[in-house]
């Protein structure tokens, strides 16, 4: 996803996409960096559906594996004209510094048992959105564009990533495990604080209240039973129409920034339908 966003963005002003072969082959390399430390972090099995470095080896491998890929990313993001250099390693710079700090607040939230909405959307927009801002703002620049058009895609890309990010915590919970490749509820069953969790718990009144926290803080309580608890708690209290919601309020505001992009608009016809896909996943 990050690195065709960097090539779309590229040949959205008309520029070689040749010359961002190698950044965009960097920003992927930097994110799987990311996935094989979070890993570790996470004491993930698997990833992919494959053992996970640190499994497969063990945890000194996987730390010096990800180290070299990050000096990899580098390499190849260093991989552009010479005018351009300092500018993309500043945005590459930024963007690696808001992922690594999105992470240290996702772990922070686990120790924490009170997180706000919008605690938790400013997690999401540094752990995963600015990755998609930054891709999109290098394959701008790289294509030609001025700085300002390269903002605006920059923007495209953070709103689109954290309404990527809201659908995930939707089919989480509500999505077919066939069609999308995830097991139904297992955010529930970590007490995962996502955007549906803490929505509830800020709405929940009453019984509903007592009844959430209750399954919150059960911790021998049998996984299907839980899923099923909660899930009923989030329908009663209308917590999925919240989560589409907001959902859709970050895709519109990435249209409109694609929007004002000054370019043909056949051209942003394909970034288009790209969000589209992302956001209209089956479930």
């Amino acid at each position: 996803m990050r690195p065709v966003l960097t090539l779309l963005a590229c040949d959205l002003f008309n520029g070689s996409i040749l010359k961002a072969l190698n950044p965009a082959i960097g920003i992927e390399m930097f994110h799987n960096f990311t996935l094989m430390h979070d890993d570790i972090m996470d004491k993930a099995p698997l990833r992919r559906g494959k053992p996970t470095v640190h499994e497969q080896w063990n945890e000194s491998s996987a730390i010096l594996s990800g180290d070299m890929m990050l000096i990899e990313a580098y390499k190849l993001m260093m991989d552009v004209d010479e005018k351009l250099l300092r500018p993309v390693l500043e945005i590459f710079n930024e963007t690696a510094k808001g992922v690594c700090e999105g992470q240290q607040i996702d772990m922070n939230f686990e120790q924490l048992e009170g997180v706000s909405v919008s605690e938790y959307k400013e997690m999401i927009r540094l752990k995963t959105a600015v990755l998609l801002g930054g891709s999109m703002k290098i394959g701008a620049l790289i294509g030609g564009a001025a700085p300002d058009h390269a903002d605006l895609l920059y923007g495209f890309g953070v709103n689109l990533g954290i309404a990527f990010q809201l659908q995930d915590d939707i089919l989480d919970v509500y999505g077919d495990p066939d069609k999308f490749g995830k097991q139904v509820g297992g955010d529930i069953r970590a007490n995962k604080k996502t955007f549906l969790l803490i929505q509830a718990l800020e709405t929940a009144e009453g019984l509903d209240k007592e009844e959430l926290n209750y399954w919150v803080n059960q911790e021998n309580a049998d996984p299907e039973t839980k899923v099923n608890a909660v899930t009923t708690i989030y329908s009663r209290l209308g917590i999925r129409s919240l989560a589409e919601e907001e959902m859709n309020n970050y895709a519109e505001k990435a249209l409109q920034a694609l929007e004002s992009v000054p370019v043909d608009i056949e051209k942003k016809e394909r970034l288009r339908g790209f969000a589209e896909q992302l956001l209209v996943r089956e479930n």
